[in-house]
């Protein structure tokens, strides 16, 4: 009789849940191989779930595919909200059809996962783009004009490896490009090639904002990415304002003006 363990790696051989070789391995009662069974047989539903969630979030690219567009670029930005740092944008163009396993909305995806699905997308993708403005451009233009120079930044970076993007689907935002494009709210949630500029955008400006923490510590810069969070706050009633923070950001535009006084 097969061990426990031969009959796990014979079911990892099983590719679909139709297959004629579950009623032969359930002939087997030993509470093992039962237990192997049904643990083999919920990794391939999750396999399907995953493939199906996929296949909805290239909804918007395949329509386009259908309209012969080819170079889809899917833009996203990270850091609207933050009261000190950049705001960054990226720029993904993936091949036709590519799915990436886990690739979604960037706050849908545990933090332990960014790195290796940053790696997957930016390996896979035909051109990875990012565009950056920091807060002084910020505090200049406004934080939503900035976004849209950030996104405008990162289609350009995108485009220096010869690979232009003939479709722009951009996350909620309109820009003044000559290129045909749509907005689409939630958009990294709804498109797979927004959903990787989301990861692009979240672990570059994740990397940039540790790297200020260890220039400016006390702020906790590499935990709260430079949102409002408690140890920020404390941090900048202890140490005052650092040349990162968004001075026309309540409360740094009032402690700016205390300063003045």
């Amino acid at each position: 009789m097969a061990t426990i363990k031969e009959i796990k790696d014979r079911l990892a051989e099983i590719p679909t849940l139709e297959d004629h070789r579950w009623s032969l391995f359930a002939e087997d009662k030993r509470a093992g191989v039962q237990k192997a069974i049904i643990q083999r047989q919920k990794a391939i539903q999750a396999q399907l779930d995953e493939e199906a969630r996929l296949e909805t979030m290239l909804t918007y690219e395949k329509a386009l595919y259908a309209q012969d567009y080819q170079l889809i670029a899917g833009i996203d930005e990270v850091g609207r909200g933050p009261l000190a740092g950049p705001v960054v944008a990226a720029c993904v163009i993936l091949p036709v059809n590519e799915k990436i396993s886990g690739l979604n909305d960037s706050k849908k995806i545990p933090k332990s996962k960014h790195e290796e699905i940053y790696q997957q997308v930016t390996t896979k993708a035909l051109a990875v783009g990012v565009g950056i403005m920091d807060n002084e451009v910020i505090d200049q233009v406004n934080i939503y004009e900035a976004t849209k120079l950030a996104m405008v930044e990162a289609i350009k970076d995108a485009s220096k490896r010869g690979i232009v993007p003939d479709y722009l689907l951009i996350d909620a935002m309109t820009l003044d490009l000559d290129i045909p494009q749509m907005s689409i709210i939630k958009g990294d949630a709804n498109s797979l090639s927004i959903a990787a500029a989301s990861i692009v955008a979240k672990v570059t400006r994740d990397k940039m904002m540790a790297d200020f923490d260890k220039k400016f510590p006390g702020y906790g810069f590499a935990q709260n990415a430079g949102y409002g969070t408690k140890v920020h706050l404390e941090g900048l009633d202890k140490y005052g304002v650092t040349p990162i923070h968004r001075r026309s950001f309540e409360p740094i535009k009032s402690l700016v003006r205390g300063y003045d006084d």
